[in-house]
């Protein structure tokens, strides 16, 4: 139900009650917790360790703004590179996409990290919050390259997590620091915004993110609080049958629910799978709010744990990956795409 961050760069004492509270069922982690690729490594089996084999761990590894493991990583262009290539080559940042999704999941799995947070399918339409992080305007492109994401995550050994459902592009207002409100009819969402969800579902996606963004012609809650956007929408109308996850409870925009805890039953009951608890200061609060409930489906989460991997030394010794590398890293030269 709950995916949790820890505070630090080891875990601590105090966080192994958190990892083995019922309701756990993963970590998500952050730049904070993140010093080099052994400490990460060493990080990541301590977590196991004491939760558990299965305990999902996770990570945002977009590249561009968002990329929280960066030193021994390789430094990941913004999705927006590729789709600029694709206004003179579609071929080409088809290809490119495959590409950048197979270095980011196959250097995460091989530190043991289960899957990132990615892609991004939102449309470049503005977004104070996503601005770079996506790969273009039109629907039609994003999900074409989209789907290629997805394939190449896959052929990393990750799951795939579209983000962020039904749709964050075309809203001005960042979520992390007010509220959102789209005032657009279904109708219009669906003929944007709901494209790429629609072709990455069908592409075999295991995961789509909830946006806290309210669409009031739709429903007067947030995506992520709203039966009718998940189990309506979602899992009827597009027929997603992957895990639902929640976006960060601490984010301003969720305060539409109330507190932690108003907000962590609200996901739940909406049909959100996992709820992100990103700061270890709400935790506590969040794993209080799940005892006494029924599980999620474990043929949801199933997937999301990542496949058999290489190790850095096999990655270091694949040709493939360094064409790879220099192909996606000199879309750094792409104009306004320089990683920051």
């Amino acid at each position: 139900m709950l995916m949790i961050g820890l505070a630090g760069t080891a875990l601590a004492e105090s966080e192994h009650a958190w990892l083995t509270a019922p309701g756990v069922s993963g970590v998500v982690l952050f730049a904070r917790n993140f010093a080099s690729r052994d400490q990460l490594i060493a990080l990541v089996e301590s977590i196991r360790a004491v939760g558990g084999e299965q305990m999902l761990i996770a990570v945002d590894q977009e590249g561009g703004p968002v990329q929280r493991f960066r030193e021994g990583f390789t430094r990941l262009p913004p999705l927006s590179a590729i789709g600029a290539v694709y206004d003179r080559d579609p071929e080409e940042a088809i290809r490119l996409a495959e590409e950048h999704a197979w270095v980011m999941s196959s250097e995460l799995r091989a530190s043991g990290v289960d899957f990132s947070f990615a892609p991004v399918v939102d449309l470049a339409r503005g977004n104070a919050a996503i601005g770079p992080r996506a790969f273009h305007a039109d629907p039609v492109v994003t999900a074409e390259l989209s789907q290629a994401y997805v394939r190449g995550m896959h052929l990393g050994g990750m799951a795939a997590v579209l983000k962020h459902f039904p749709g964050h592009g075309s809203v001005a207002v960042d979520t992390h620091k007010a509220a959102a409100i789209d005032p657009r009819t279904l109708d219009a969402i669906r003929r944007d915004d709901l494209v790429p969800f629609m072709e990455s579902i069908a592409a075999h996606a295991e995961a789509v993110m909830v946006a806290h963004v309210i669409y009031p012609a739709v429903d007067a809650q947030p995506a992520g609080f709203s039966a009718r956007w998940i189990g309506d929408i979602l899992r009827g109308e597009l027929g997603f049958n992957g895990a639902v996850i929640s976006d960060d409870i601490s984010m301003a925009a969720a305060g539409a629910a109330g507190g932690v805890a108003a907000r962590v039953t609200a996901h739940l009951d909406a049909g959100c799978d996992l709820v992100l608890a990103c700061f270890p200061e709400v935790v506590a609060e969040a794993i209080a709010a799940v005892q006494g409930r029924a599980a999620s489906a474990p043929e949801r989460l199933a997937p999301l744990q990542g496949a058999v991997a290489s190790t850095w030394d096999g990655l270091n010794d694949n040709p493939q990956r360094e064409r790879f590398i220099a192909r996606i890293t000199a879309l750094h030269a792409v104009e306004g795409s320089k990683p920051a």
